[in-house]
């Protein structure tokens, strides 16, 4: 389980952007947030019950199924954000194939690519869970 500040302090931002994409977005909002939402779950569960030689591997294949159905809503919807998102996962996988790939260990450099480049996925969905909910609210009833 992280324990840094930090982390945990981007795992409750990112939940909570994910809630709201759910509570208040449109359909594509609503679907993103809960696929990075899960993605987010899903890495924590993975930290904590796999071995640290399989935890790399994991993290690659979460955020490809996770690009992948990105992918699909990006490509069924065509909203800015969405297209924001999957270039900041083309991003997060390259990073963690590039470490697999030279056998690197984790390190800080590691840390602080991966946590910035998850905040601007999350900031992305904030914003189009936000344009969704103005939308929505400018929709005659």
């Amino acid at each position: 389980m992280p324990t840094s500040p930090i982390v945990l302090g981007l795992i409750a931002l990112t939940l909570g952007i994910s809630l709201l994409a759910l509570w208040k977005g449109t359909f594509a909002e609503r679907v993103g947030g809960a696929v990075v939402g899960a993605n987010v779950v899903l890495s924590i569960i993975s930290g904590l019950l796999l071995p640290d030689s399989a935890q790399a591997l994991a993290r690659l294949t979460l955020d490809g199924l996770t690009a992948i159905s990105l992918l699909i809503i990006t490509v069924s919807f065509a909203s800015f954000w969405l297209g924001g998102v999957m270039l900041l996962y083309a991003v997060q996988f390259s990073l963690h194939a590039f470490y697999i790939v030279t056998s690197r260990p984790v390190d800080v450099l590691y840390a602080w690519i991966n946590n910035l480049n998850f905040l601007g996925i999350v900031i992305c969905l904030l914003v189009g869970a936000i344009v969704g909910w103005r939308q929505r609210l400018r929709r005659p009833a």
